[in-house]
């Protein structure tokens, strides 16, 4: 089956073709500007390459969340627009699940760990290549007590916060990975949709965590201004 992959979770986005466990083009980007700017072309160029047509594909696949708000909603409604239009299924895939099967060859539980801003990280435990709870957010202090002190830890959480960590759990191991995820998605999608779980593009909802950080705009203090009519 040819399917295409798309992950806006974080600044390192990627979009790839496999042709089932092949892959067959990949693009990444760590654009400043946003991921709505390159992902369309990206797909065009790529499907270009290898002289497919969107119909020619068998399914599409996302990552939910969590991660930059404005970048799932770009990821979702690309893929869902492309879903609509060829009539083909999606699978939608949480990111931490994905960066956990980068550690399936780990003994031991599995933690990854996401930039969540606000001196925070995104996690979920996993033994044996199983989520055991959900996803949660917290300080990389708070993840004490949480979690086995002696897990195996990866995710660009790792790479922000690895000095804290290794402060807070320093029997943790700090897995070095590829932490561009349209490829591994990609794979784990594959065995979804032949186990018949790919669903419609309708059903592809964001996975935020926790809610937005909007903070109401400052008034400035002075007299009233008043406005003709």
């Amino acid at each position: 089956m040819r399917l295409l992959a798309v992950d806006t979770t974080t600044a390192r986005g990627s979009v790839a073709l496999l042709d089932d466990e092949a892959v067959a083009g990949e693009v990444r980007s760590t654009s400043t500007e946003g991921h709505s700017r390159w992902l369309l072309p990206a797909t065009e160029s790529l499907l270009a390459s290898q002289r497919w047509r969107l119909e020619d594909l068998g399914a599409f696949a996302v990552t939910l969340g969590p991660g930059s708000f404005t970048g799932l909603r770009v990821g979702i409604a690309t893929v869902q627009g492309l879903a609509l239009g060829t009539g083909k299924p999606c699978v939608g895939a949480i990111a931490l699940d994905v960066l956990a099967s980068l550690a399936s060859g780990q003994r031991g539980p599995v933690v990854p760990l996401m930039d969540a801003w606000r001196d925070e990280v995104y996690a979920r435990v996993y033994e044996d290549g199983r989520p055991t709870g959900e996803p949660f957010s917290c300080s990389v202090e708070g993840l004490r007590g949480r979690i086995d002190p002696r897990a195996t830890l990866l995710g660009d959480g790792t790479l922000r916060y690895g000095d804290r960590l290794r402060a807070a759990l320093p029997e943790a191991h700090l897995l070095d990975a590829d932490l561009f995820l349209a490829v591994p998605l990609g794979r784990l999608a594959l065995r979804t949709v032949r186990t018949g779980g790919a669903t419609g593009p309708e059903a592809l909802k964001p996975l935020y965590v926790r809610d937005a950080d909007i903070r109401p705009a400052s008034v400035p203090s002075g007299p009233p201004v008043r406005r003709r009519p």
